[in-house]
């Protein structure tokens, strides 16, 4: 696949020929040209040619890709466009950026789809009906910075790669990738997910600060650092990407962190999570549909979400760009292709002669609209600004690169990072303070579950928090299945060994919505039974309803908190996300042969009794510090004989 000299840029332009340029460290642009293929599905991803040879693959995958699982979207016909590489070569950076065209690219009629104060009119809407109506814990929603591009669609792209390579620092991939009738050019900070010799890594990015005229310092970046809002809402785009990684990896997945990305108008947090898996990549990317970071979570509702408050298709925006590399060397069972796919953010899109920048802001309970807005254009910035879209900051800039002189004698300047600064990181590590051990320690095979032998049927309710569940009750030693609510059976209802009735979005008293009154169905039929049930959030809602114990709203929901609470005598840390809540008069402690665990103003977290308990927590959240001896105790009262 590799041609025999470095190519010309401008000649590559020039040429009308499909190509890409990518950078992903600061010494070197790799450049792929090939053939284009457009294809229906992920499964379809041409990895092997037709003489039986593995093919290197770069794919656009657009967000209507969803539609594979089954979620819902605005459906504008985007392809899942393929590049068959036919001839890699690589430029050091100084002279690929010594090809590049330096000349501004004019936009005609620039600015955002959504004006500011509507874009803050859909903020409020969503924390108000969707967040506190118990619909999800966060949301994404984008609005456009668009505009009129007369210059040739190549020779723009070339423009912009350049000032992206010079002007935005801290990306995971700088690209250029130009095919017939479409253009995207974009500086991503974040890679979605990688498979490289059968270790799965997801990197999930959330929190944004927004760098000051002059630049960050560690004391303008500790005040965000101390934001709840920000450290919540990375802590709930890791719960969801962790619900990823349990379904992809036979050990659930390990987290490290949290780290500092530092772009230069920008600076994230994030965490790394790696776990191990043989799947093939095409697999690992359709069960990570998408990041939660640029949708929400729970992942399928979020989709809903997007869907009633964006009221155009997102085309490529919160898609990946998918790069499928043949492995050298292989071992049995193992996958032919390694996986190195970032999310298609901080992207510029051009076709039809018109420039499109999506950015979305995260919506949380927390949620200032007008904050919202500015993250918006904060995030838009970092694209426009080195486009020449908007005027670029550069004082912070000069700060940026002075910063990164730390021996002006010596031949290669070490940057010096503000994560390297002690009090930022000390801030940094302490949140790990608040987080459940399981996730933050390996999860090697240790000493058999104290449940070995015995077996697990988990009823998903549309929450993938399940597959988390799930691989904490293997780690009791439980053989477990899960099955969607819409297709589990009676039969199988009646057969398991242990029912877990699952989480989900929702109001647990709508009995207009199939999925509600399918999960009431199952939990009725399995209390009438006598038989071992657990029952988790909305499912614990759905068992307190069966004893006449009243259901609210919550005054303010419970989305990604993190409580002490009492579970019949033990003091538990877990991680709460509801919005509706179980509650009866305080002081209450039964209600029939129910045990009840409520606070003092009668909102209940568990119940327990003759084969069954339930909890109004999610046990498998890293917020659940407390999570696996609690569950190992409710597994026990659920499986406990029930006396004749």
């Amino acid at each position: 696949m590799s041609g025999p000299a470095s190519p010309s840029l401008p000649d590559l332009a020039a040429s009308g020929l499909p190509f890409a340029l990518i950078a992903r460290d600061d010494r070197t642009v790799e450049v792929l040209t090939g053939s284009v293929v457009d294809v229906d599905l992920l499964a379809d991803i041409p990895l092997t040619g037709a003489s039986g040879a593995p093919n290197e693959v770069l794919a656009l995958v657009p967000f209507r890709q969803v539609r594979e699982r089954g979620f819902e979207c605005h459906d504008d016909g985007a392809p899942l466009r393929c590049l068959i590489v036919e001839n890699r070569a690589s430029l050091p950076r100084d002279e690929a950026l010594s090809q590049l065209p330096t000349s501004a690219v004019p936009l005609d009629g620039p600015g955002f789809d959504i004006a500011d104060e509507e874009y803050a009119d859909i903020v409020r809407r969503v924390i108000s009906d969707e967040i506190g109506r118990g619909e999800g814990a966060n949301f994404v929603i984008r609005r456009d910075f668009t505009a009129g591009v007369s210059t040739d669609a190549a020779t723009a792209a070339l423009t912009w790669f350049r000032a992206l390579l010079e002007h935005e620092r801290g990306a995971y991939w700088t690209f250029a990738v130009v095919t017939p009738g479409h253009v995207a050019v974009g500086a991503s900070p974040e890679a979605h997910v990688s498979a490289r010799d059968g270790v799965v890594t997801m990197n999930p990015i959330s929190g944004t600060f927004r760098h000051p005229a002059g630049g960050a310092t560690p004391e303008t970046l500790s005040e965000f650092l101390r934001s709840t809002k920000e450290t919540e809402e990375l802590f709930m785009v890791v719960d969801e990407e962790l619900k990823m990684m349990s379904a992809v990896c036979s050990d659930g997945g390990r987290i490290t962190g949290p780290h500092l990305k530092e772009m230069s108008r920008l600076t994230h947090t994030e965490y790394v999570l790696r776990g191990r898996s043989k799947l093939d990549p095409r697999d690992i990317l359709r069960e990570t549909m998408f990041a939660p970071t640029v949708t929400g979570s729970p992942m399928q509702n979020a989709c809903t979400v997007i869907t009633r408050h964006e009221t155009t298709p997102r085309g490529y925006y919160s898609g990946v760009a998918a790069l499928f590399t043949p492995r050298e060397t292989l071992a049995a069972g193992e996958a032919t292709h390694d996986l190195d796919a970032p999310i298609l953010i901080r992207t510029a899109y051009l076709q039809d002669g018109r420039l499109r920048v999506p950015v979305g802001a995260t919506l949380v309970r927390h949620s200032d609209p007008y904050g919202e807005v500015g993250e918006t254009h904060g995030k838009a910035a970092g694209v426009l600004g080195a486009i020449g879209a908007v005027p670029r900051d550069t004082e912070a800039e000069s700060a940026a690169a002075r910063s990164e002189v730390i021996d002006e004698d010596a031949p290669a300047a070490a940057p010096r990072r503000l994560a390297d600064d002690p009090a930022i990181a000390e801030l940094l590590a302490s949140r790990n303070g608040r987080l459940a051990e399981f996730w933050l320690n390996p999860q090697g095979s240790g000493e058999p579950g104290s449940f070995q032998g015995r077996s697990a049927l988990v009823v998903d309710a549309e929450d993938r928090f399940t597959t988390m569940l799930a691989h904490q009750l293997r780690h009791l030693g439980l053989e477990v299945e899960i099955s969607p609510w819409s297709e589990v059976t009676d039969a199988q209802i009646d057969a398991a060994e242990l029912l877990v009735t699952g989480p989900g979005p929702g109001d647990p008293r709508d009995a207009s919505s199939p999925r509600i009154r399918r999960m009431r169905e199952v939990v009725a039929r399995r209390r009438a039974a006598g038989r071992p049930l657990l029952a988790v959030c909305l499912s614990h809602q759905i068992l307190a309803d069966t004893f006449g114990i009243d259901l609210a709203p919550l005054d303010a929901p419970h989305q990604g908190l993190q409580k002490s609470v009492d579970v019949f005598g033990v003091p538990a840390s877990i991680g709460f996300y509801n919005t509706f809540t179980a509650r009866v008069p305080a002081g209450t402690t039964r209600v029939r042969e129910a045990e009840v665990a409520a606070d003092a103003s009668g909102d209940v977290y568990a119940l327990r009794g003759p084969g069954f308990a339930s909890v109004q927590g999610h046990l498998e959240s890293i917020l659940s510090r407390d999570g696996m001896t609690t569950l190992q105790r409710l597994v026990e009262q659920a499986l406990a004989p029930v006396p004749a």
